[in-house]
């Protein structure tokens, strides 16, 4: 074979190689790269969620509740080292479940494909005040009455302990404490109260709180009798009940103001370099009288403790 067409068979299998290498690398697959989703936790009217989203290739990722994209998240760059990291601030339009997704463009779309991210259910936290807006703030307890002997002892010798679980014949004791911010925090009492009662489901009238002293203490309660006789509660499971205070009208109130006060070292005004008084801004409560009276708040607490935290009432142990 002469010079000419060894240089020629070498040019044509320069060429097949090539052509087969170009084809090899455009044939290539795409790599589908991971996308995972964590965090979204928060507390409804608080704070807004941070949902992260960690993928193993650069892009843009597209956060959504649902099937609704989220308002600004619509195209969240990653980070450009690894691990690949793009955060959405999420603001939940209420409390409860909610199922967040996401899905990553990638940078480089010829070697990555997109990305769906496996659904992530977050529950948004709901107060346990309640959700129904009110200047009344309760604190609600359930508490085992005294006097129980037997299989309807308290469960450690102790009445009036603190808690949810009850056994049919027992007597179960609600208790409530409370203040009012339309009368500067001051405490739910006899005085600003028109009326307190706890309602329970499946009983027909409701049951009115009294507020007194016990033991030294001043709280509002009310007695609640379970057993099998006629008339008294006995329903095994979770016991659902609502609080309800209602406080009286007022012709006064009380407004938070701030007032200027000289400040003082061990009995002595504090001067300035110049000799003048150094005052202080603090806060008080000034009382203001309101024409017509303003009409009484009405608070109002159910629980959202979890299942387990329940009020619950079981059977007598027959062991």
């Amino acid at each position: 074979m002469n010079r000419k067409s060894t240089k020629a068979l070498i040019a044509a299998l320069a060429l097949a190689s090539a052509a087969l290498v170009g084809s090899s690398s455009a044939n290539a697959a795409a790599t589908a790269p991971t996308l995972v989703l964590s965090g979204g936790s928060t507390v409804f009217g608080l704070a807004p969620a941070i949902i992260v989203a960690t993928a193993s290739a650069p892009g843009n990722v597209a956060f959504s509740v649902g099937t609704t994209v989220i308002t600004g998240c619509e195209a969240v760059a990653t980070t450009t080292v690894s691990p690949f990291v793009a955060k959405c601030s999420w603001v939940p339009a209420a409390a409860g479940p909610a199922t967040l997704n996401a899905v990553l463009t990638p940078t480089d779309t010829v070697s990555y494909t997109s990305a769906t991210a496996a659904p992530l259910t977050v529950k948004t936290g709901t107060p346990v005040q309640g959700a129904a807006p009110s200047p009344i703030n309760l604190y609600v307890d359930t508490i085992i009455a005294s006097g129980s002997t037997g299989a309807l002892a308290p469960r450690f010798g102790v009445s009036c302990a603190i808690t949810s679980q009850f056994i049919v014949g027992q007597t179960i004791v609600f208790r409530v404490y409370g203040n009012d911010a339309d009368l500067g925090g001051a405490v739910l009492d006899s005085s600003n109260v028109a009326s307190a009662y706890v309602t329970i489901a499946g009983v027909a009238n409701p049951i009115p709180l009294t507020y007194g002293n016990h033991s030294g203490v001043a709280f509002w309660s009310a007695p609640f009798k379970t057993g099998t006789g006629p008339g008294l509660y006995g329903t095994l499971g979770v016991v659902n009940f609502k609080v309800t205070v209602i406080a009286k009208d007022q012709d006064s109130i009380k407004v938070l103001s701030t007032k200027l006060v000289p400040r003082m070292l061990n009995g002595q005004r504090v001067k300035d370099s110049s000799g003048h008084t150094v005052y202080d801004r603090v806060s008080y409560y000034r009382t203001v009288p309101v024409t017509p009276p303003l009409k009484g708040a009405v608070g109002v607490w159910q629980s959202s403790f979890t299942p387990t935290s329940q009020v619950t009432l079981y059977a007598v142990p027959t062991n």
